[in-house]
This record gives structure tokens, sequence and C-alpha cells, in this order.
């Protein structure tokens, strides 16, 4: 049996470098990670233009005007987005311009139609002063050419699909998704929907592990539930390894007679890398390789399958494709936190702010058994070996779930 931290090195010692990327259209890109860095083709904006709907104008023609006493400037032309900026105005001229039109040349100023009279007309009013640069974006003022937008590493979202839209980036290179088997076993296991005879259990851990696999991005190639079968077993292991680069277990790791999945792996030639972490939930993890194909046989139950996913497997799949992992916080505990004498111990659990401090509380549902404990929550908390409880005020550490925020006060 080895410690948590002892089996995150070993994990990361066997852990190979995210493969090269591929290039795809920039809409096919949200939710993938960049593998490349995102600079500005261009500055932003390209060209100087006005801010509002009103008149270009020079500043100086303006300094006079009052209410009592307009200054009389002569309509030119209008300007709208998308015109070549070829208007020019001289001393005693102005032009209309549209929100997002080039400014004329000349101009330095833009009167927003407010602040004037005679709209329509040949000649408009301007009856306030304005400086230089009044409405005015000027060319370059909020990204400059070649400067780094979005580095690569980084998870595409809205946000950075506006950018790469933006900058004219029909393309873009991504990481590859990280290809995955999922395999639960168990002849107790049905699927739901399906009425349950005597002994049976609906089976939910194929389908969490689905939903986890699918939102860290990674791409479920085999997904598969086998009754207490070595046989079949071996099969789908020998499948799993040769397509995928990551295969996922849930139960038949322990030491019961219908625990197949141990010598399955062995059958096949998968390297036994440990068996066994000193945690609670999920003692009986094993990890292994077959040649650049990683294994991670999680325990069966369902609490424990979903905590050593989060733990062990979700920063894996996340370094596959070149992503930093998320550093987990610390928090003062608002209720006891039970430790275990000899074993690392993990509870799903809340987190909030209080004021500008992080606390947290851990679920009340302790067994492995329960997976409403996951309900609600925000957070996985843990804590290492000790001798008795974590009183409240203690701090505690805890990794917050990829999709979720601390509440903005105490459930």
């Amino acid at each position: 049996m080895i410690s948590v931290a002892q089996a995150h090195q070993s994990i990361q010692a066997h852990l190979t470098p995210p493969q090269p990327g591929e290039s795809v259209s920039f809409q096919a890109a949200a939710g993938r990670v960049l593998a490349q860095d995102i600079r500005a083709t261009m500055p932003q904006p390209r060209f100087t233009n006005s801010a509002m709907d009103g008149f270009a104008v020079r500043s100086a023609d303006t300094a006079t005007a009052s209410n009592e006493q307009a200054v009389p400037l002569r309509v030119t032309g209008v300007v709208s987005a998308g015109d070549g900026g070829e208007l020019a105005i001289k001393p005693g001229e102005c032009a209309q311009v549209m929100t997002g039109a080039a400014l004329p040349q000349g101009a330095d100023a833009v009167v927003q139609v407010e602040d004037t009279a005679g709209f329509g007309a040949d000649t408009i009013h301007i009856k306030t002063p304005i400086n230089g640069g009044h409405f005015v974006r000027q060319r370059g003022e909020e990204v400059t050419q070649g400067q780094l937008l979005v580095p690569a590493g980084t998870r595409v979202t809205a946000g950075e699909i506006g950018m790469l839209a933006t900058y004219g980036y029909a393309q873009v290179e991504v990481a590859p998704r990280p290809t995955v088997a999922l395999l639960v076993t168990g002849n107790e296991l049905v699927e739901p929907g399906v009425p349950l005879a005597q002994g049976q259990v609906y089976n939910s851990n194929l389908h969490v592990l689905a939903r986890l696999a699918a939102h860290v991005g990674a791409e479920v190639v085999h997904s598969r539930t086998i009754g207490d079968d070595p046989a079949a077993l071996q099969v789908f292991m020998n499948e799993a390894l040769e397509a995928c680069r990551v295969v996922v277990t849930s139960a038949g790791v322990s030491m019961g007679q219908a625990d197949h999945v141990r010598a399955a792996l062995a059958a096949v030639g998968t390297q036994e890398i440990f068996w066994k972490v000193a945690q609670k939930p999920g003692l009986p993890l094993l990890f292994g390789r077959k040649g650049q194909s990683l294994v991670f046989a999680l325990p069966g139950n369902p609490v424990s399958a979903f905590i050593c996913f989060m733990e062990y497997v979700w920063p894996v799949l996340e370094a596959l494709q070149g992503l930093a992992p998320a550093p987990k916080l610390a928090a003062t505990l608002a209720q006891p936190f039970i430790v275990e004498p000899k074993k690392h111990r993990f509870m799903f659990g809340a987190a909030w702010l209080d004021g500008a401090r992080l606390t947290a509380a851990p679920s009340h549902k302790l067994g492995s058994h329960m997976l409403s404990s996951a309900v609600g929550a925000n957070c996985i908390l843990e804590a290492p070996p000790g001798p008795g409880p974590l009183p409240p005020g203690d701090s505690v550490t805890l990794n917050l779930l990829p999709w979720a925020q601390p509440l903005s006060s105490q459930p």
C-alpha cells in the first residue's frame, strides 16, 4: 500500500507528453485546448473610428461653442461603418459619422447628435466645446499588433472564440482529445429504465464516468458494462489498450471472488505500477501501463469511483491536453472533518465565501456507497492521516469541482 503522494508521483513518472496539435476550424475549437499562442494579427481597433453616432469635427472649431452661441459647421458628407475613410474635413466643416465608422481625415473628435442643432440640414450647430479624442476610438488602443491574446494551453470558451474570429483565425491548432475507454463490471448491474430483479442495482458509475470524461475534454471511444466474466474482460482490455490513451474501469479490483479486473489486466500484459492506496474512500485503486496507454482501475462503490476519477484521472486527462492542473485551495472548517489514523481522507463538501474567507463543510453522508453526497457538492475536501477529527476553525484542503464555484453564502 502506498500513500496518496506516492500514487501521484508514480502517475507523473509514467505520464507522456501531449501529442502534437491538430488543425481545426475556429468554430470547432470550442471546448478544445489551444496548442498554439494566439497573437493579434492587426491592431485593435484597426483604424481610428467613431465611438458614437454624431458628427466628426476638428475640436479647435468647437472651442467657443455654447448653448447661447452655437458654432455653425458645414456638413460635407456622411461616413458609415465599412466606408473606406477617404473623406477629409477642413476648418469650419464636419461630417456625419456612424458608430464604428472611420474618422475622416482632419477630424480629431466626435460630437454626439444630442449636442447639436439642425440635424439633417447642410449646416449643423455645435452647442458645446469638446476636446480632441472625444468619442474617438484610437487605432491600437485596445490591442497592438503581435500582442499575445490567448496563450497555448487555454481551453477555448466563447471569449476565445471571439478572439479567433476578431483576428481572422479561420483555422487553429488544438491539442488532440485524449481517447478513453470506460468499463464497469458486475453481474448485478442493470441499465436505468429496465425493471430490477432481486439483487440487482442500476448502473450509475458508467454514466458518471462518461460525463466526467466528456467534461474534461476526453473522447470516450469504448464504453462497456460487462458481467463478472474473466474472458470477456480480457477481450475488452485488449481492444481498449489498443485504441485508447487512457483506460478507466470501475469495480472488480478488490479481493472478492468475483473481482477479475486485476487478473485480466495482467493477462493482457499490463504493467501494474501500484495497487492499493492508503486513502478513504478508494483503497483498492490500481494504476498500470501498457505501451503508451495508462490504466486506472477504480473501486466499484460510486463515491470511491467518482472521487478517484477527480483526484487521479482528471488531472491526467488535463495534462494530455497541455493543461496545467488547478491548484488546491485552503479553507476554514465550519464543521468537524473526520480524519483516519492511517488513511488520507476525502469527502464531498460545500465551500462558500464568508466575507473574504473561504469556508467549507463536509457532507454528512460518509459511506462510499452514498452517491447522494455528491449532489449539491461544489468541492472535495481532504486531509492526511491524523489522531482525531479536525475541529471547526482548522484549515482543510479542498479541490473545487471544475464545474462549480464557491457559494456566496453558507448553504
